[in-house]
């Protein structure tokens, strides 16, 4: 199997240049995302008022907990082809693209459309002010209008991840981020289309990226490239994908129900918390990107590496990208934080929405680099294979955690600094619960690949 000139060689010579160069195109495509989403809170916020600006950013965790399936299934894609990449078997990787490409239009498709018809029910059921729930319907229904592309990009992207290629996903996004920020200011500061231009631009920009990605696929030598008249399910490689990502899927879904709970929860303090929080939750999410670039980088490593049974490259790979991720997301919290008073100006001049703001930011920004104890040894074990087993621990030790918070503690004391806090507790309980798994999946990893080496020998 040729190795691509795009493609970055996970299976010799030197893991941290490596990881590194797979991370940076990582950090910078998930940072650019959040940039131009955060472009659009910014627009609405400047130019359209903080109704319009809490009806954007409170619409978050509903956009998450539809689409978090979607992006599951792709990262299901991206083991299942790494690991055949470090097998060498070609065949399996044609299959196994068309199968997932498939799978991101079939599905974009059908959650695009639960998401329009549920979008006001959803936003109902999570206590949206009467100020702000029209406005959020509209810009639910026009996003969800464009899922299918958002999911083709996230699948396409995943395919080329898959086999070392972060930088092409990266200039994709960068050209249509542009295109977003322009159609922002356009529809939204010149139009005054508020909200519905803001959705706009968002879906056209996430159009644009996924046909980038397509053209690109469409021309891949050999295993990667793209025919869309070979589309077709294979089952055993469905089913693989299936396997892995459904639990990752799943886990994004509560996950992101249970952010609805707490979401539900600000929304009880009115509209300059809504507008202060979702200002500051633009700051996680840029740290969670750059954590997530070495959750993935950990993730695809580890894939192509089980796949050649490489154990001890494995362990190497899992020591260094939690010692990376550590440091680029510590840097990356603190900055943010004692910029706080620039960075939240960026998004309202209202003092009252800045101070819900900084709350925040204490409370849960300084802490953000906790959760990686459980993020990249969750994708270790993702890698090797194991998918079902990280999703049970974060789910109960993140998402039921945090809603038996609300309605037991929150609910004696209503304090949005009470409520704060159930992030930094969560991210150390699944942690080290996530860390113990870990280490019993390696061993018993480590020493099934040296029996069937022995076996093999033997032969």
């Amino acid at each position: 199997m040729r190795n691509s000139s795009n493609a970055i060689d996970m299976l010799h010579g030197p893991l941290l240049k490596k990881i590194i160069l797979f991370a940076l195109p990582l950090m910078a495509t998930s940072s650019l995302q959040q940039l131009f989403n955060a472009t659009d809170v910014a627009v609405v916020g400047q130019f359209a008022g903080s109704q319009a600006l809490a009806a954007v950013g409170s619409n978050g965790p509903v956009i998450n907990l539809i689409i978090n399936l979607l992006i599951g299934l792709s990262l299901g894609a991206n083991v299942v082809i790494a690991n055949y990449v470090g097998q060498g078997r070609a065949d399996r990787i044609r299959d196994t693209v068309h199968t997932a490409i498939l799978i991101s239009l079939v599905g974009g498709v059908a959650f695009g459309i639960v998401g329009i018809v549920a979008s006001r029910p959803m936003l109902e059921a999570m206590g949206s002010p009467d100020d702000v729930i029209d406005l959020a319907t509209l810009y639910l229904r026009i996003f969800f209008a464009g899922l299918p592309m958002m999911s083709l990009y996230n699948f396409c992207s995943s395919i080329l991840r898959s086999k070392g290629d972060t930088m092409r996903p990266l200039i994709c996004l960068a050209i249509s981020g542009a295109v977003n920020v322009g159609l922002n200011l356009l529809l939204v500061a010149v139009f005054h289309m508020s909200v519905a231009g803001v959705a706009i631009a968002t879906v056209t920009a996430n159009t644009l990226s996924a046909l980038m990605l397509i053209r690109i696929l469409m021309k891949e030598s050999e295993e990667f490239r793209l025919d869309f008249r070979k589309l077709r399910i294979h089952k055993e490689h469905f089913k693989r994908i299936l396997q892995i990502g459904i639990p990752s899927g799943v886990q994004g879904m509560v996950f992101s129900l249970s952010n609805v709970f707490i979401q539900a929860a600000v929304n009880s303090f009115g509209s300059d918390a809504i507008a202060g929080s979702s200002a500051a939750l633009n700051f996680e999410y840029f740290s969670y990107f750059v954590l997530n670039a070495f959750v993935q980088t950990a993730m695809t490593f580890t894939s192509q590496n089980y796949g050649a049974m490489d154990m001890k490259r494995c362990r190497n790979i899992y020591l260094r990208c939690m010692i990376a991720g550590v440091i680029a997301t510590l840097i990356c919290n603190f900055g943010f934080y004692f910029g706080r008073v620039f960075f939240i100006s960026l998004f309202t001049g209202s003092a009252a929405v800045a101070e819900w703001a900084y709350i925040r930011m204490r409370c849960v920004l300084l802490y953000q680099w906790i959760a990686l104890s459980y993020e990249i040894s969750g994708a270790a074990m993702r890698g090797m294979g194991h998918s079902t087993l990280p999703a049970l621990v974060t789910v109960i030790g993140t998402c039921v955690l945090r809603i038996a918070w609300i309605f037991t503690v929150f609910l004696k004391i209503h304090d949005f600094e009470m409520l704060m806090h159930i992030y930094p507790i969560t991210w150390i309980v699944t942690g080290i619960a996530m860390l113990i798994a870990y280490f019993l999946v390696r061993r018993r990893e480590e020493r099934r690949v040296a029996v069937y080496s022995l076996m093999q020998v033997d032969l």
